[in-house]
């Protein structure tokens, strides 16, 4: 194994093979990306025995770190920790009563995984990060649309409170999912949540406050400044689903939000224009049990549906997907000049010009006056 340790099984007295500090002290706040452990540590240093629990929120070797990934709940083990994955030739220096760590020091380790919390990364890029302190019930979570009832405790990196809502008998804070009713990364992360979940979110100023100072309901948030939201999702309603829905209400499904769609678009959040067009969609795209007169309404929808997509679409230089749409378009009408020309658009871009011409010169025959 790369990390040249051995992992011995059950519960026995570890041996140094030289002297170690105290195992708390030596934890450095390194996070691990994808859970925070509760380790239980049993030492021997200089004859004298250390129990203790500590919360293992990073790692003081790499080995470690790689050593818990592996473990389950409960597991105990004693981990032989090679010089170069431990403090390696530079040991470590005593400091007051904890012993020195000598160059070159194996360690032997003994662990028991109690517990951990899961922390997810919600945008990928680690700048939103959730750990669940509490798990919520059932399977479900909130979509775009969906009003939520949580309580919620903002503070900054010093531990300032700038925000508290839903606590000490106030009424749960309400807000609707993708409407820019709270910042970014908040919104994104209550959307991962099931009901009863407690949570805490770490959330970086790409996705939180940004570049300007915010005055909020108990102190101003700085520039820049990275937040901390605990979170307890309560309840939440969402939208009424298609196959709930008869014929006549998905179509005025669609007309809502599509018009929602326009708004954004008209308001340059192309990404929100696109979400709305994409469930405008979605509502009537099984038509089959609507009547004719339903039927060519729901193709006029889905025509200004995909076409208005792919303009969001082409905005945000995502060309492969608006040639599908308007592909998607020309299926259901041929002659749809506005779609032979934003797929134009789409296949200059993506280098495909002998396409982009061909969809260029039949818009002019369609339309000539159109130039």
């Amino acid at each position: 194994m790369k990390y040249l340790l051995s992992m011995k099984r059950g519960l026995k007295m570890a041996r140094l093979s030289h002297s170690l500090m105290e195992l708390n002290s030596l934890l450095e706040k390194v996070r691990l990306l994808s859970h925070n452990y509760v380790l239980r540590y049993v030492e021997c240093i200089f004859g004298r025995k250390l129990n203790g629990i500590s919360p293992c929120v990073g790692y003081f070797c790499p080995a470690l770190a790689k050593a818990v990934k592996t473990m389950k709940k409960g597991e105990k083990v004693l981990l032989t920790v090679k010089p170069q994955y431990g403090f390696g030739e530079n040991g470590r220096t005593a400091a007051g009563d904890e012993g020195a760590v000598p160059p070159n020091a194996t360690l032997e380790i003994m662990l028991e995984l109690l517990s951990w919390k899961t922390v997810s990364d919600v945008m990928k890029d680690k700048k939103v990060m959730k750990k669940i302190l509490k798990e919520g019930e059932s399977y479900e979570r909130p979509d775009d649309g969906t009003v939520v009832q949580v309580k919620l405790i903002g503070k900054l990196e010093d531990g300032t409170i700038f925000v508290k809502k839903g606590h000490e008998e106030e009424p749960p804070f309400e807000f609707k999912i993708d409407e820019e009713q709270v910042i970014d990364g908040l919104d994104r992360a209550v959307k991962t949540m099931k009901k009863g979940e407690v949570a805490l979110v770490t959330i970086q100023p790409e996705y939180a406050f940004g570049r300007s100072e915010s005055q909020q309901d108990l102190a101003t948030v700085p520039v820049n400044a990275t937040v901390h939201y605990e979170v307890e999702m309560i309840s939440f309603t969402k939208e009424k689903e298609s196959w709930d829905m008869n014929t006549q209400e998905k179509i005025e499904a669609a007309w809502k939000k599509k018009e929602e769609g326009n708004a954004w678009f008209k308001a340059g959040k192309y990404e929100r224009a696109s979400r709305r067009y994409e469930k405008a969609a979605k509502f009537i795209e099984y038509d089959s049990s609507f009547t004719d007169e339903e039927k060519q309404q729901s193709k006029v929808l889905k025509i200004s549906c995909k076409l208005n997509n792919a303009a969001c679409k082409l905005k945000l230089k995502d060309y492969k997907e608006a040639e599908k749409l308007c592909s998607k378009v020309l299926e259901l009408d041929g002659q749809n000049v506005k779609a032979l020309y934003r797929r134009a658009q789409a296949y200059i871009q993506l280098v495909d010009l002998d396409l982009a011409e061909i969809d260029i010169k039949r818009a002019l025959e369609i339309d000539p006056d159109n130039r």
